[in-house]
């Protein structure tokens, strides 16, 4: 195994999330997570090829460790992908085969591969080859009326026999019809169970668990059963949780983030993005859960999503929303 997995062990990790965890989100992540591993929105192979690849792949260097997840399953583009993310300077290439969206579902990969292990093997075989850098996989437990002992079972050793580096298995089932994607992250239920067997089975391999785990009690206790924690939504929405897990992990003692520092970084980071034409909402609708359960937490919220939809707006709508809800939380912490 590579060093990344074989090493270092990201016990934690931030769960690849369309429409969320783009360039912005992930450079507040790392503010609050030095360690996390941090993941991509799922790219497809084709768009990596033939879009536009600097919008779709381009990243801070400060992002690192971040890994790439691909969306396909033909095995010659997938490899093509994974070239040009290691080119880009990615840590890993991580394959999606546990997304259940429509759009998914008609491109024949995503969530519905769990259905065709040997394929994801062939797909994992191409990228291997293609890249120095890990290549991992994503998946769920099963899909529709599998059974997930038999299911993931057989993923999980057609990928590992194929040289994947890791697994990361979000504990649920995926309905391919009648669920929406919504519901498919909260409906199934949640087998943690089923993971924790999967890492007996296979000791000596890397598995990851997501799924449903949101406090720092949660992750510690999964640790006790697999490798590696990765947040979904739970990070998304009260993003400063990252920064008690790592405190945690790393046997120290709760406290809260700089949120000075934090502020100031993301507002650098922000005034850079509208300096190069983009819109300041791009980065602060990221930071709307900072304060989550703090005093000032619907201030801080109210006046970014207002400030940001201003046609002037710039990165001082930060500053200022900050300014507003300081005294409560310096108030709260003394």
């Amino acid at each position: 195994m590579t060093r990344l997995y074989a090493d270092l062990k990201p016990r934690l990790a931030v769960a690849p999330m369309m429409d969320w965890t783009d360039r912005h989100c992930r450079y507040f992540h790392r503010l609050l997570a030095p360690s996390a591993l941090l993941y991509t929105e799922m790219v497809v192979a084709d768009a990596a090829i033939h879009g536009e690849r600097e919008r779709l792949l381009g990243f801070s260097p400060d992002e690192h460790p971040v890994a790439l997840q691909l969306g396909g399953s033909e095995p010659a583009k997938l490899a093509e992908a994974a070239r040009i993310g290691e080119g880009f300077g990615y840590d890993e290439i991580n394959l999606n085969v546990g997304c259940p969206s429509d759009r998914v579902q008609s491109g024949t990969f995503g969530a519905c591969l769990m259905k065709a292990p040997a394929l994801v093997a062939d797909c994992v075989a191409a990228m291997k080859v293609a890249v120095a850098i890990p290549v991992t996989v994503k998946c769920r437990i099963g899909v529709d009326e599998q059974d997930p002992e038999a299911a993931l079972s057989a993923l999980a050793g057609a990928v590992f026999d194929a040289g994947a580096d890791a697994l990361w298995v979000h504990a649920r089932k995926a309905w391919l019809e009648g669920l929406s994607p919504k519901e498919n992250r909260e409906i199934p239920p949640l087998d943690h169970g089923r993971v924790h067997r999967l890492q007996a089975e296979f000791p000596n391999r890397f598995i990851g668990v997501n799924g449903g785990i949101a406090t720092v009690n949660q992750v510690l206790d999964a640790l006790n059963h697999v490798d590696g924690v990765m947040l979904g939504r739970a990070a998304y929405h009260e993003p400063a949780v990252l920064f008690a897990i790592e405190k945690a992990l790393a046997g120290n003692p709760p406290g809260e983030p700089d949120f000075d520092a934090i502020v100031a970084a993301m507002t650098r980071h922000a005034a850079a993005h509208v300096a190069g034409g983009g819109r300041v909402g791009h980065v602060t609708r990221h930071m709307l859960g900072l304060f989550h359960g703090r005093p000032g937490a619907r201030r801080w919220r109210q006046m970014l999503t207002e400030g940001a939809a201003r046609n002037d707006a710039d990165a001082g709508v930060i500053a200022r929303a900050y300014a507003a809800v300081r005294p409560a939380l310096a108030t709260a912490a003394a």
